[in-house]
């Protein structure tokens, strides 16, 4: 019953646990240099002045996808339990979860909100 949302949800799982390998492009420093993924950050020599911030706001990604992709499972396991509310729970907390990097990762966002939309129209 659940089949499509079970693996947009799964791919949603499998795409926040590597925001920081993955990446996008963030400027740091002066210069606004683009350092792309956690790899990238680490790789910048010591001297590098914006290397510390890079490396912190990637391991941050790393940790905020975590944890979203924590909350995802709990989604998956409330539809296989058949609980949609609460999946949709779970949704909204892996969106929250999600919001400093939502511009960026655009994960969560979209698949929360067709969800509520869907789940609005029906009731």
């Amino acid at each position: 019953m659940y089949e499509e949302l079970i693996a947009r949800i799964t791919r949603a799982v499998d795409a926040s646990e590597k925001w920081a390998e993955n990446g996008w492009a963030v400027s740091f420093g002066p210069r606004g240099e683009v350092v792309s993924n956690l790899k990238s950050a680490e790789a910048l020599g010591r001297t590098i002045s914006f290397r510390r911030e890079a490396v912190n706001y990637w391991k941050q990604v790393r940790l905020t996808g975590q944890d979203a992709a924590a909350s995802g499972r709990k989604a998956l396991r409330a539809l296989e339990a058949g609980d949609e509310p609460a999946a949709l729970d779970a949704l909204y907390f892996c969106r929250y979860i999600e919001a400093p990097f939502a511009l960026q990762a655009k994960t969560w966002g979209p698949l929360y909100d067709g969800l509520a939309a869907k789940t609005a129209c029906c009731c």
